[in-house]
């Protein structure tokens, strides 16, 4: 099932198992089960991802500008709650500045803009299938789905190729996409491509257009599917494992060695 009109946050609400889900399974299925019951609060720091989205994509959360300096006073930390209440993503008058750079860069770059701008397609748009070698039902939410499927990240760091090859390494987003992919390959057979837009949150907010290799790609979904297979496990088992119960032997990671052996 393809919904391209689902609010964000009845989105999240929904049961079926996500990429960040699958993501912390991977981790610990005790993590998963733990967080289940245990929803984490808002990060503020998230603001600005979302406040970019909504000004790039046309759809999300509004932005609620708030003409304070800071968050420091009870009046302006009444704002910011208010506004979250009211499902708005608060931002800061003179933090306005970057996000609307970002947007611009956005539009001006020559590769973003078209992927932004293909034919029949649609941001934020959720898809739901179901997995037939586990019976897991899934979700997953393209920031803008067309032929080319997109993602759009902002990073307060690099948006270099060598920058971005270790972020998605650290947070899984070869996970993430063969997430994606799967699901979509359920709902139309299709195996279409997919590609990161990452920008820099500094100025002059550069950004990097990133497709992952098939080597990448070989390894995100063997993942995807060990995923899979656990939760499919632990719902029937009804036993969500943490770390190993016995002792273990500790190694020390090879470059580790390689800098005893340097200062030897």
């Amino acid at each position: 099932m393809i919904v391209r009109d689902m609010p964000e946050e009845q989105y999240h609400r929904r049961p079926e198992l996500s990429s960040t889900g699958a993501r912390l399974l991977l981790d610990s299925p005790a993590k998963f089960a733990y967080a289940q019951t245990h929803p984490q609060p808002h990060k503020q720091a998230f603001d600005v991802g979302h406040a970019v989205h909504a000004r790039v994509l046309g759809v999300g959360s509004p932005v609620e500008v708030l003409d304070y300096d800071s968050y420091r006073t009870k009046a302006a930390q009444d704002a910011r709650d208010a506004a979250y209440a009211a499902g708005l993503v608060p931002m800061l008058a003179k933090d306005m500045g970057p996000i609307n750079g970002m947007s611009e860069a956005v539009l001006q770059h020559p590769t973003a803009r078209v992927l932004f701008e293909q034919d029949g397609g649609t941001p934020e748009t959720s898809l739901f299938a179901t997995d037939p070698e586990t019976g897991v039902e899934m979700r997953a939410r393209f920031d803008y789905y067309a032929r080319i499927g997109v993602d759009f990240k902002t990073t307060a760091k690099s948006a270099s190729k060598e920058s971005f090859e270790k972020t998605v390494a650290n947070f899984g987003y070869d996970v993430q996409e063969a997430w994606y992919q799967i699901v979509r390959r359920i709902i139309t057979g299709e195996d279409n491509p997919f590609v990161f837009v990452v920008i820099e949150t500094e100025p002059p907010h550069l950004i990097g257009i990133h497709q992952l290799d098939v080597v990448f790609r070989g390894i995100g979904e063997r993942r995807a599917r060990k995923a899979l297979e656990t939760y499919a496990e632990c719902v029937a088992s009804g036993v969500w494992p943490g770390h190993p119960t016995d002792v273990q032997l500790i190694t020390p990671p090879t470059y580790y060695v390689y800098q005893e052996g340097e200062s030897a």
